[in-house]
């Protein structure tokens, strides 16, 4: 496994498994004792993704030391505020069965994030939290948020793919000493990604797949990937990624994909904005 090291010292697997749409408790319950069994440490959940319960149960069935494991979750909007986050972070522990957090980040920019990101560092002051961060924050708000609070954000979780590549986003993190974090490192296989020629002919040169050739992509240029799968034998494929390294003439080609535009949403869409605000997540 390969490390990157955060702002505050902290070190976090450059690869983790993500459990974003397994919303039903026992397939999740079992995808996560799946991901620790191939040797996945990093673990990444959020509330809204409605499935910690699962995540904890899988994480004390696991029987792995919990100082080896690195488990990530997200605040969701409806629980921004300064005393509001501060209660919501008690109940994720809870349903991790966790006393502590590897990493919390605010999911999304709205609401007050600010009251949020102020309980965080109080929590990260005590230590219930070892590290914290946000998630889809675009360069104008991230810049705002740093320039404005005591405490750097550790991690930036932000859409990134070899469609999306964030190139200028990266940059603004590593200025302000920020780790950047893929979500969606497959695009959810959009652009038929797992079938694209150009990762196809740059894995056949390593004998890898697409997924993995993206996989090492992202990790070469320092960022932190969480891909998802509930297949078993997937994992594994995701986790042998250490073997090899892509040259630079293959980087190259791969930068060549970037099309610089979401395949998702724009924070900066009337609509998308709504509808993000307007969901509520019903916690158990």
């Amino acid at each position: 496994m390969e490390y990157f090291t955060l702002n505050n010292g902290k070190k976090m697997p450059a690869l983790g498994y993500g459990v974003f749409q397994i919303p039903d408790q026992n397939e999740c319950e079992r995808c996560v004792l799946d991901a620790i069994d191939v040797g996945f440490r990093l673990i990444d959940t959020a509330q809204g993704y409605g499935n910690e319960r699962a995540v904890g149960n899988a994480i004390k069935k696991s029987g792995v030391a919990r100082e080896e494991l690195f488990i990530t979750t997200k605040l969701w909007i409806s629980e921004y505020g300064y005393e509001k986050t501060k209660a919501s972070i008690l109940g994720s522990l809870e349903r991790l069965q966790l006393e502590y957090l590897d990493l919390l980040l605010i999911h999304q920019p709205f609401n007050d994030y600010y009251g949020t990101y102020r309980a965080m560092e109080e929590l990260y002051a005590e230590g219930k939290l070892k590290a914290i961060g946000v998630s889809n924050f675009y360069s104008d708000r991230l810049i705002d948020l740093i320039k404005f609070n005591k405490i750097v954000p550790m991690v930036n979780q932000v859409e990134t793919h070899p469609y999306n590549q964030q190139v200028k986003a990266h940059e603004i993190m590593k200025k302000y000493g920020v780790q950047i974090q893929a979500w969606a490192p497959f695009a959810e296989g959009k652009n038929n990604l797992f079938e694209d020629e150009t990762l196809k002919s740059v894995g056949a040169k390593y004998n890898k797949t697409n997924a993995q050739v993206t996989l090492r992509y992202l990790i070469q240029r320092g960022i932190s990937v969480i891909p998802k799968t509930v297949n078993k034998d997937r994992m594994k494929q995701n986790f042998d990624i250490f073997d090899f390294t892509l040259s630079e003439e293959d980087m190259s080609i791969i930068a060549g994909l970037d099309k610089t535009e979401s395949l998702f949403f724009s924070h900066y869409d009337p609509e998308t904005v709504e509808r993000l605000t307007s969901y509520q997540r019903k916690f158990d």
